[in-house]
C-alpha cells in the first residue's frame, strides 16, 4: 500500500465541506498532511523507543473500519497523535503547511487531527501481521520504518517534488 492508496480511502468530500474548500483543494491538503504525518512516523520509527510507541498506537487502531464522515473521527485522539508524531514542532509544522502556496486557505491545525486517526487506522489494518515481527525489537525500528518509508516512497503523485521539498524544509532543515 502506498500513500496514494491511503489517500483514496480518506473522505475528501466531507473534509472539503468541513474546511470550506473545494474537493480538489482538500485533496492536495490531505496529500501534504498525510505525507507529513507519515514522515513524522518514519522519523520516530528510527529509534527503538519511537518504534515501540508507534507499534502500540497501531495496535490501538487495528480493526477500526474506514470512515466516511469527519464526524466519525475522534479528533481529540487525532490531536494526541499529531503531538506524538510531530512533538514540539507540531505548531510550527502546521504553520508552515498553512503558508504553503500549494494549499492556500487550508487550516492544517484543523486538518492534521482529522487525518491522523485515519492514517493510523489504515496503516494498522494494512500492515497487520507484517509489522509484528521484529519491528519494535530492532534498534532502529527496523521493519516498521521500512513499512512507513514504503508508504511514503510508493506515492505516484505528480506533486511529489513539492511534498519532498516541503518535508525537507520541515524535518531536514531543522536541528
Amino acid at each position: 500500500m502506498a500513500l496514494d492508496d491511503i489517500l483514496k480511502q480518506v473522505p475528501i468530500e466531507d473534509i472539503a465541506a468541513k474546511l470550506g474548500v473545494s474537493p480538489a483543494e482538500a485533496s492536495k491538503a490531505v496529500e501534504q498532511g498525510g505525507a507529513v504525518l507519515l514522515s513524522g512516523l518514519a522519523k520516530n520509527a528510527q529509534t527503538a523507543e519511537g518504534g515501540a510507541a508507534i507499534q502500540n498506537a497501531l495496535k490501538r487502531h487495528e480493526g477500526k473500519p474506514g470512515v466516511s464522515k469527519v464526524d466519525d473521527i475522534d479528533q481529540a485522539d487525532g490531536g494526541k497523535i499529531v503531538q506524538h508524531v510531530l512533538g514540539s514542532d507540531a505548531g510550527e509544522v502546521a504553520a508552515k503547511l498553512n503558508a504553503s502556496e500549494k494549499t492556500p486557505g487550508i487550516d492544517f491545525g484543523k486538518l492534521l487531527p482529522i487525518l491522523a486517526p485515519i492514517v493510523m487506522g489504515l496503516i494498522a489494518n494494512a500492515t497487520k501481521g507484517k509489522s509484528d515481527s521484529g519491528a519494535a525489537s530492532g534498534e532502529s525500528g527496523g521493519g516498521l520504518g521500512d513499512i512507513i518509508g514504503g508508504l511514503l516512497g510508493g506515492g505516484s503523485s505528480s506533486s511529489g517534488g513539492g511534498i519532498g521539498d516541503l518535508l525537507g524544509g520541515l524535518f531536514g532543515g531543522k536541528k
